[in-house]
């Protein structure tokens, strides 16, 4: 008899184990934050719907489980399922901002650059190339203590790049190019335009992977704003390709790209269609690909740019002529590089043409020179931790870059700038 009720026990103790980690029938809703960062895009909070689970939630009562899957190509297997780590749990509405006894609950996720699990896109060779691409991201939140699950995402929000208009196309001459363009939301005179120019690995049809591939949306952020006034115009073309595509095989100067005067067509004619934009104040830049295109757009078009700000310059300085230094020392530009950036090297890009720039006269061009790229937030090792070299973009969309080649401070009125304080500054004569 005794041994019977023990198996009993033993039965129900086993059942009510089961029950207790088998999700409800009914699981719950979640928005997800798929924010961007220095490296690119990562989901940072999820906001559980309706999750009444008291004050007293703690973030070890919570299993994150993701999966990270595509069927544009294959998905190492460390980096295609795992869990997730939650810091942070506090009340909130359904967007995830803090709401005293808000009907919600944000769980904010551990993020990192070197961990993939985070991110929502996916660097992938297809065909002769290889960008980044988005992902299909799952999440599944479950609560220990109730066994309550949350695994069906309704809503997702990207800080900043959601107040872009992320529909723009543009066709000119057979070629159409996609485009994401802010808007400064209360202006009463003509504002500034900012155009960038995303890296290789950003091409495609989806602005929001030029945007969030790295941190270029930043360019529409309020600290960099207000640094414009009344604030500017951010305008972020895509090729479907990559700029430096010269119809056979890929150019850094030594032929035409296929993509430079659709880009310019474009531009021409989101100024016409926003007249509220000042044309003495279009200001170009770009990365890797993107700074190839920032140079080419200048050397093609000379008195149309008021100012450049390009990062890890693609464009070789041998395929750059004596005269054409002599048109480009007329327009203010910005460089910024690193050391040992081994896919653009500096030797044979930006600092060769900088000196020629110098020595031919230019009194406005800067180059902010790096030894590495690093962490700038202090998280993840600050100073000893080091993204890949050819990443110095970083500097640029954080608007720290602030001195010479020589490590000198770059001054405006006598006052120390940043890269998009100076870029602010510059107008060209009408």
């Amino acid at each position: 008899m005794k041994k019977l009720l023990s198996l009993a026990i033993l039965f129900f103790l086993s059942c009510a184990t089961l029950w207790a980690s088998t999700p409800p029938v009914n699981p719950g809703s979640y928005t997800l934050v798929m924010e961007g960062f220095d490296w690119g895009p990562a989901a940072s909070r999820v906001v559980l719907h309706q999750a009444q689970l008291g004050k007293d939630s703690s973030p070890l009562d919570f299993e994150v489980f993701v999966t990270r899957s595509t069927s544009l190509g294959e998905i190492p297997a460390a980096q295609a399922a795992g869990k997730r780590t939650v810091v942070y749990t506090y009340a909130s509405d359904e967007k995830g901002n803090r709401v005293e006894n808000g009907p919600h609950l944000t769980l904010v996720l551990a993020v990192s650059p070197v961990n993939p699990l985070g991110s929502g896109i996916q660097y992938l060779r297809m065909g002769n190339r290889a960008s980044n691409v988005w992902i299909d991201y799952g999440v599944t939140v479950v609560h220990t203590k109730t066994g309550s699950t949350w695994n069906q995402e309704t809503a997702r929000i990207r800080p900043i790049v959601d107040e872009f208009d992320l529909n723009g196309t543009f066709t000119h001459q057979g070629t159409t190019l996609t485009y994401g363009a802010f808007s400064p939301k209360k202006i009463t005179t003509k504002a500034p335009l900012i155009i960038w120019l995303h890296g290789g690995g950003e091409g495609g049809t989806d602005p929001t992977i030029a945007l969030m591939g790295n941190k270029a949306f930043n360019y529409a952020s309020p600290e960099i704003q207000t640094l414009f006034g009344e604030g500017a115009f951010v305008l972020a073309p895509q090729t479907p390709t990559f700029w430096m595509n010269a119809g056979e095989g890929m150019t850094r100067g030594q032929v035409n790209d296929i993509y430079n005067a659709a880009v310019i067509a474009l531009i021409q004619d989101f100024i016409t269609k926003n007249p509220m934009v000042d044309p003495t104040r279009v200001y170009v830049g770009g990365c890797s690909n993107g700074g190839y295109m920032s140079l080419k757009l200048i050397l093609e078009h000379p008195s149309f740019f008021a100012a450049g700000y390009i990062s890890a310059l693609a464009y070789n300085n041998e395929f750059i002529s004596d005269a054409q230094v002599q048109s480009l020392k007329q327009t203010p530009i910005w460089f910024v590089h690193a050391k040992d950036d081994s896919t653009t090297k500096a030797a044979e890009t930006v600092l060769p043409l900088y000196d020629r720039m110098k020595k031919a006269g230019a009194k406005n061009v800067y180059l902010s020179l790096y030894d590495n790229v690093t962490d700038l937030t202090g998280f993840y090792g600050g100073k000893d931790f080091h993204y890949n070299g050819h990443w110095s973009w970083v500097y640029s969309h954080a608007n720290v870059a602030r001195t010479d080649k020589d490590g000198s401070p770059v001054l405006l009125n006598d006052r120390p700038v940043t890269i998009m304080e100076w870029t602010a500054a510059q107008k060209r004569k009408k």
